[in-house]
């Protein structure tokens, strides 16, 4: 039997796995052989020096290994509240161990069982020693010195009824019909000269770990070993993003984009203000893009206010000048109306003309703008992202900028390419991404950042108030709306309790209008309302006849009031970073100083602390960023599968950050060395898109 058909074992081959624990293990995503081999353990226990009970002190993370003495059921004072309790002895001395409400345990659980445990050491009382939910596994007295104890150990992540000690059996057995010479992904050269172990040695290593391992490294996922199977995860994705890029890069442009002086005194007619050096770099890198004879595929990042707009329609005309059109999609219709009269002022005095197309055009005003559009007589098409499906059809679409690319989800390139297009793509994205996820989940765009505001911008002042201060951010707010600005007060949505919400701000908002502010109008914004409702309030609030405006849906990103001067976020312990970070933005956007006060409500979590203290020292979208994804992890950085995040096994995008980039490095190098054919690719991206379950991006 091949090596590889070795590793494409369906489980249920594997002895001790039926069709119910072959089904739970599919529902984690592991079906072959190789699937389960390539699944860490969520930690590892060093069993061969388990702690002796008489020696353990409250407030260790402890394993023990003992019998039951006894255990039972006991009922609390609250119904239906079941404990369950066992007395462990390992000959040193006993310890309780207690499970709340998991009365099933008296199934598992019978004197005279020889068991693991772990968990954090309680004191109960004054001596006595107690466990609460430890992780427990059951020996068969055959077990003893197996691969379960006497050595360090690796605990799986339970899947549903496969129990962390079935899987250690599984991988065990399945590490024993392994080929030795298990051929390598890595690229002999880049292993050797980067003295990593081979895949066999690997794959054994970190599963079942020599005994001179250290478990601490083995927790930090730091080990030769670990680092190989990471590295190769890393470098075999770095691998499937270049032969995508080169895909792409295959596909000529429908026309070539030149850059002369004309063009050039064209762009400095519409530009209302000097750029800034930021700005300059990024128009530079795209303008770059746009002269070279196959696709652009770049992301824009700024922060709120950097005057990505301004760069990206530098570029349309850039496309205009040479007789193409442009569409120019925003993720709602109101933000989609925002771009259009900016970009109308702007071009008022070239030739070009620009169009709306919004689901609220009448039919007939439509018909009439697809000919045009279809004829070439209107060169810049501003819309929604259903711009580029269904019935629009250009003469000559020669770029597409699409703002906002988080809110969008994942914008298919298929569409254009099925209406024949190859068109340049531009995203521009106010949420900074930070520069691993950059190189994962926009692996396949170029990257070009604008980091410094507009001259004249004033930072915003930022700051946390408790509860209990409320009164004085009242005082300050009466001071701003007194002198003529407006302000935002954001809820939090929670999802399961929409109802509660929405009453807590129309609570608020009557409160403000009848009691705080009783000579300003306020308005409200939340989820329940319908669309034209929402676009009504907000379109009030953009006009200046509503002073505060009370909202639980977070305000539209990108929508742009500068006489917003004050943003209050209630209950600001609820929200998480970036959230906090974009409502900030939606104030500071003219010269006044503005305010943002985040009010909490004692006492804070930890996690909410680090929060509103990253808020108050910087604001920084880059830095945020770095420091929500420390905080939350990549999953829920983007919220959503939907981001197209690739679903990775082993690596960890805020841990493995420098192998990451040693990995895109190695595959650069390695595939600009060996220029695979562009059968070879093929092959390549077959199963890299099924590993990965990769969304197309961008």
């Amino acid at each position: 039997m091949t090596a590889d058909a070795v590793l494409a074992t369906p489980l249920q081959f594997l002895k001790g796995v039926g069709p119910r624990r072959a089904a739970d293990l599919e529902r984690a995503g592991l079906i072959t052989l190789e699937d389960l081999l390539y699944r860490f353990p969520v930690r590892y226990e060093d069993r061969s020096r388990l702690q002796p009970i008489a020696s353990l002190a409250p407030g260790q993370s402890v394993s023990i290994a003992g019998r039951v003495l006894a255990c039972g059921l006991r009922s609390t004072r609250r119904p239906g509240f079941k404990i369950f309790e066992a007395a462990i002895d390992d000959g040193t001395g006993s310890l309780r161990a207690v499970w709340l409400n998991q009365p099933f345990l008296k199934d598992i659980f019978m004197r005279g069982q020889h068991v693991v445990l772990y968990g954090a050491i309680e004191l109960r009382g004054a001596v006595s020693m107690q466990l609460t939910n430890p992780q427990y596994e059951i020996l068969d007295d055959e077990d003893g010195e197996t691969i379960h104890t006497g050595r360090i150990v690796p605990v799986y992540e339970r899947t549903g009824t496969v129990t962390p000690k079935m899987q250690r059996r599984l991988v065990w057995d399945a590490l024993q019909r392994l080929p030795t010479d298990l051929p390598d992904h890595l690229p002999e050269a880049i292993r050797v000269r980067l003295a990593m172990p081979s895949r066999y040695a690997a794959l054994l290593a970190t599963h079942f770990p020599p005994d001179d391992a250290l478990v601490d490294e083995l927790n930090r996922f730091a080990t030769a070993a670990q680092q190989r199977l990471i590295f190769e995860e890393a470098f075999i994705f770095q691998m499937g993003v270049l032969a995508r890029r080169q895909t792409a890069a295959a596909e000529p442009k429908p026309a070539a984009i030149r850059v002369d002086d004309r063009v050039r005194d064209s762009a400095r007619a519409v530009l209302p203000f000097r750029l800034t050096n930021g700005q300059k770099q990024a128009l530079k890198e795209i303008v770059a893009d746009l002269q070279r004879p196959h696709p652009m595929n770049r992301l824009l990042q700024g922060d709120v206010g950097a005057g990505k707009t301004i760069v990206a329609l530098l570029a349309a005309l850039v496309a205009m000048e040479n007789g193409l059109q442009v569409a120019f999609m925003a993720p709602t219709e109101i933000l989609a109306e925002q771009h259009f009269i900016t970009i109308s002022r702007l071009l008022q005095a070239s030739r070009f003309r620009v169009a709306l197309l919004t689901g609220s055009i009448g039919s007939a005003a439509r018909r009439e703008q697809l000919a045009q559009v279809a004829s070439g007589a209107i060169q810049l098409v501003v819309g929604t992202h259903a711009l580029v499906q269904g019935d629009v059809l250009f003469k000559q679409l020669g770029l597409v900028v699409i703002d906002e690319q988080h809110r969008f989800g994942v914008l298919q390139r298929a569409t254009l390419r099925a209406k024949g297009l190859h068109p340049d793509v531009l995203v521009m994205t106010a949420t900074p991404i930070p520069r691993t996820l950059a190189l994962t989940v926009y692996g396949d765009l170029d990257v070009s950042m604008i980091r410094e505001l507009p001259a004249g911008r004033l930072p915003v002042r930022t700051l946390a108030k408790p509860e209990s201060r409320r009164e004085e951010v009242y005082e300050f707010v009466r001071g701003q709306l007194d002198a003529g600005r407006q302000v935002y007060v954001i809820y939090p949505l929670v999802e399961e309790s929409e109802k509660i919400d929405v009453k807590a701000a129309t609570q608020m908002a009557d409160h403000l209008a009848q009691e705080i502010f009783p000579s300003y109008k306020v308005g409200l914004l939340h989820g329940r309302l319908k669309a034209d409702a929402k676009e009504r309030v907000m379109r009030a609030f953009v006009a200046g006849e509503l002073q505060l405006l009370v909202s639980t849906t977070v305000v539209e990103v990108g929508v742009d009031v500068p006489n917003a001067s004050v943003m209050i976020v209630e209950h600001a312990e609820r929200f998480g970073l970036s959230q906090m970070h974009q409502l900030r933005g939606r104030v500071g956007r003219d010269r006044y100083q503005s305010h943002c006060f985040l009010l909490y409500q004692s006492p804070l979590s930890d996690e909410a602390r680090e929060r509103l203290k990253a808020m108050t020292e910087t604001t920084d979208g880059f830095e945020i960023a770095e420091r929500d994804l420390r905080l939350r992890g990549p999953g829920d950085f983007f919220g959503t599968r939907q981001a197209g995040i690739p679903t990775f096994r082993m690596i960890d995008l805020v841990r493995d950050r420098e192998l990451l980039d040693t990995a895109h490095r190695e595959a650069a190098r390695w595939f600009e060395a060996s220029s695979p054919t562009s059968a070879g690719i093929d092959k390549l991206l077959a199963g890299w898109e099924q590993r990965f379950r990769l969304i197309e991006v961008g």
